[in-house]
């Protein structure tokens, strides 16, 4: 029993001293990890900052150092989220304002002004004294407002656009309707010329035929009247009746 419980008290010693040695080690990436940061080394220094992570996850300073390196190293997705961590897990509102200044940083890098306004807006919350991260909000304020109205110019170019498109289609409809009842027109005029040639082709069968039955009759009449002529012009023979 006594060595049992003498097993059992060395454990606690150990966990107690393993505590602050934990938390010694945290720290001291950290450091080296600043060391490799200041140097340019940022690739190296992200290494130790997730070192130091491993050893304390809820390290707020390692969160946010670890997203200025993956920033400088234009790993800017990654980045937001150490950033943002740390801004939930920081418990300094100056330091929770950095975390959220470069976030906004990186948003408006990226020419994201909506959510660079948010973020710079959350930093002011923490930091209302901040007069970089107020101008930055103020140039993205800006910038948003000239992409909207850039937006808007573009759009209504392209519904002119789209207008001026419909309006000659309409154009070339109408043309072509116009073309089509003047072919119309054309063809009816061709129909009448076409039924006046043959009403005047008719009607001109109709005189030459009256004409032929005029010239025959007149000619049955002239032959009638020189039958006439000469029969009258034969002497005529008397008859005399025999006496018996």
């Amino acid at each position: 029993m006594r060595r049992l419980l003498h097993i059992l008290f060395l454990t606690a010693l150990l966990t107690a001293v393993a505590t602050p040695a934990v938390a010694q080690n945290d720290r001291d990436c950290i450091r080296m990890g600043n060391r490799l940061y200041r140097q340019g080394k940022f690739d190296k220094s992200e290494v130790m900052y997730r070192k130091a992570l491993s050893a304390n996850a809820g390290n707020a300073q390692a969160m946010y150092n670890l997203g200025c390196a993956l920033m400088q190293q234009k790993n800017d997705s990654a980045a937001i989220t150490c950033f943002t961590s740390a801004g939930k897990a920081e418990t300094s509102p100056v330091r929770r304002a950095k975390a959220y200044h470069n976030i906004g940083v990186i948003c408006q890098q990226r020419q994201m002004y909506g959510e660079a306004i948010e973020a710079y807006k959350e930093s002011l919350r923490n930091n209302p004294h901040d007069n970089a991260t107020r101008y930055n909000l103020a140039l993205c304020k800006k910038k948003q407002q000239e992409n909207q109205q850039n937006q808007k110019n573009q759009q209504n170019q392209k519904n002119q656009q789209n207008q001026d498109k419909q309006n000659d289609k309409n154009k070339n409809k109408n043309q072509n309707q116009d073309q089509n009842q003047d072919k119309d027109k054309n063809q009816d005029k061709d129909q009448n010329k076409d039924q006046d040639k043959r009403q005047s082709q008719d009607d001109q069968m109709s005189r030459e035929n009256a004409e032929q039955l005029l010239n025959a009759a007149m000619q049955e009449e002239k032959a009638t009247q020189q039958r006439l002529k000469d029969a009258m012009r034969q002497p005529r023979r008397n008859k005399y009746q025999k006496n018996w």
